[in-house]
């Protein structure tokens, strides 16, 4: 009796595991553990990038490199030609704002793109010409009146005054919160407007660095149509110095670019300011191969403090705006990535030189040609005199409006574009000509979307090892866990039930029923109506199987608060997407289902809702063997102004 009693165990649905799985210990939380076996994946694999980054390079041409650059900062759109610069003034705040004896300075504006212009104050020297041009961008928590000590209580040194160059000062989009706002809608968003900005842009392809690159790279569209010829540099710092940075990577009319309080390794840029995020940064380039398009051109880095960033905005005692802090590298930080970046270069100039906070004496030779250097030292050296002080905060105000105003209805523009580029590249390519013909070539498609825009990790590379154990049953249906490893450190974990009166031999469809947001497999299973999980999925996993479906609940890791963002943070600089893990759970999961016996194989399908829905247009869209795939609640319309507050689509 013996032997029948443990083959009727080993055979049954009810048994304590099932077939071929090894027992599964009891977990307080499965779902945070995943998460953190998740998080401890993505840190190596992003600790290895640097490593894979000279390998990348040699794939392409310089050239080649740049335009990649630039579609990652979003650097894309067609500037105005040509950029004429245009006194910008009040009553109150005229164009003029003072006049020394080496310069006048005044506020003035130029066009960007149609109907985006880029602002702030020119300085021409009153010599018959200028013996460098210069474009010295700020940190945003600093207005161009401050950084040339026009704002009354602010201090400057003001050494370029008198050196007879052209000065050109751009105000960037700053860390306020007043202007991050849809009129349309009258509501207000508590984040800062480079986050405002790059909520609605990134969804686009855009980025609030790409857009200032772009307002820098148009000033120099300007400089370089003057009749008198001269070089042209850059000076930046702080948030400024990562702008000076990646414009002198694009832009070859650029002569060099001092970069200080910014450079060094980046592999923590998913724990920076999130309008700093910029998809597949960190896998591809990281300052260093930023900084080797530089080359031979001159790059100045001097090794600063960063500015501090000022507290969040609180609503209610909440903090809606997404998290992020800037540590100031270190010295020997700073050198280490500088010489990654001279390794990528491969050129024999000296071209880069890294130099402790105020060493102005050492940083200037490197940064001017001969030619200027021996200008400068022909000019008095006396000191300019101190620039008449005022109240300039309003006119800063209302410049910074028209800023995030006009880059908010750029973006907005960019909406309905999409759309006509999705009919042209997509949907007039569709073959009518027959079944064959249209799976071909959506094969295709679904290599493109899975690489490049979900983002595709190597297939799962560890033995699924499965585990499970019996975890409730009615008199219908025996519940089961599962788990599966998928890398090293990531599982893939889901309920599956079978009903009672499945036959040895016999196989079913497979439904696949995907929870939503803070959801978990039992989530699908529960059914006491008093629960908000029953009010959500009303036991659709469990009356499915009680209607003779084998029904199967795995966990999607977004859950937890911000622990499952801090995971796309940290996926978005590699060029992947939280789909991208989830993708290769589900691949795993798959795989399994097909060996198992009661699985009809053809006949897998996918039900998602809510987030699950997300799923539902993504996981199958990748994964062929759904044979069929409902999104439910999630599939919908969003308005322009709607879409920025979600993820990226």
């Amino acid at each position: 009796m013996r032997p029948l009693l443990l083959f009727l165990l080993v055979g049954s649905v009810s048994q304590a595991q099932l077939t071929g799985t090894k027992p599964l210990e009891a977990s307080d939380d499965r779902s945070a553990a995943m998460v953190a076996g998740i998080d401890r994946f993505l840190l190596r694999l992003t600790a290895s990038t640097a490593e894979a980054r000279p390998q990348i390079a040699k794939q392409s041409t310089t050239e080649q490199r740049r335009t990649r650059l630039r579609e990652i900062l979003g650097a894309v759109d067609a500037r105005v030609s040509p950029v004429t610069m245009q006194p910008v003034g009040t009553l109150g705040d005229p164009a003029l704002v003072a006049d020394t004896a080496e310069v006048t300075i005044q506020r003035v504006r130029w066009p960007v793109h149609d109907g985006t212009f880029g602002e702030g104050l020119l300085l021409p020297p009153k010599t018959a010409e200028p013996i460098a041009r210069l474009i010295f961008t700020p940190d945003p928590a600093q207005t161009p009146e401050q950084l040339l000590g026009l704002q009354t209580g602010s201090k400057a040194r003001n050494i370029f005054l008198s050196s007879g160059c052209q000065i050109l000062i751009p105000a960037l989009l700053n860390r306020d919160t007043a202007f991050s706002r849809s009129e349309l809608l009258g509501r207000s968003a508590p984040v800062s407007h480079r986050e405002w900005i790059y909520r609605q842009s990134f969804i686009m392809g855009r980025t609030p660095v790409g857009y200032e690159v772009q307002m820098i790279e148009s000033a120099i569209d300007w400089m370089s149509a003057l009749p008198v010829k001269k070089s042209i540099s850059l000076l930046g710092f702080g948030e400024g110095g990562l702008i000076a940075l990646h414009t002198a990577a694009l832009d070859t009319r650029v002569h060099s670019a001092l970069v200080g309080g910014h450079f060094g390794p980046r592999e923590g840029l998913w724990s920076e300011p999130i309008e700093r995020h910029l998809q597949h940064f960190v896998r591809e380039f990281g300052d260093a191969g930023a900084a080797a398009l530089i080359a031979p051109r001159k790059l100045v880095i001097e090794n600063a403090h960063f500015p501090e960033l000022p507290p969040p905005l609180e609503v209610n005692g909440r903090i809606l705006a997404a998290p992020g802090k800037i540590t100031s590298f270190t010295l020997d930080q700073v050198e280490s990535e500088a010489e990654k970046a001279r390794s990528l270069a491969s050129v024999a100039d000296d071209w880069l030189h890294v130099f402790p906070q105020g060493d102005t004496q050492g940083m200037m030779p490197v940064l001017f040609a001969p030619e200027t250097l021996a200008e400068f030292s022909r000019r008095p050296q006396s000191r300019p005199a101190p620039l008449p002080q005022a109240d300039h905060s309003a006119f800063a105000t209302a410049r910074q409006q028209r800023l995030v105003s006009q880059w908010t209805a750029h973006t907005q523009g960019l909406v309905p574009r999409a759309e006509m580029h999705r009919e042209t590249a997509f949907w007039k390519k569709l073959p009518l000509t027959g079944e064959a013909d249209f799976a071909k070539h959506i094969e295709g498609e679904r290599v493109w979307f899975w690489e490049k825009v979900i983002g595709r990790l190597p297939d799962p590379d560890q033995p699924a090892n499965p585990r499970s154990r019996l975890i409730r049953e009615t008199d219908k249906v025996a519940i089961h866990e599962i788990e599966l490893d998928v890398w090293d450190d990531v599982t893939a974990w889901a309920w599956v039930a079978l009903p009672k009166d499945l036959k040895p031999g016999e196989k079913r469809p497979v439904i696949v029923c995907q929870h939503g947001l803070e959801g978990l497999p039992e989530s699908c299973f529960e059914d006491d109506a008093s629960t908000r999980a029953y009010g959500a999925y009303k036991a659709w996993a469990l009356r499915l199987a009680e209607q003779g479906y084998i029904t199967v609940a795995p966990h999607n890791p977004y859950r937890g608060g911000d622990a499952f963002r801090t995971l796309q943070r940290k996926l978005n600089p590699l060029g992947l997407t939280l789909f991208s893990v989830i993708i290769g759970q589900h691949q795993r999961l798959l795989e399994w289902l097909k060996d198992q016996p009661f699985t009809d194989p053809q006949r897998i399908a996918f039900y998602g809702l809510s987030y699950g829905g997300k799923s539902a247009m993504r996981i199958p869209a990748a994964l062929p063997d759904y044979c069929l795939s409902i999104c439910s609640g999630e599939h919908e319309h969003r308005d322009a102004h709607e879409i920025r507050f979600h993820r990226r689509i």
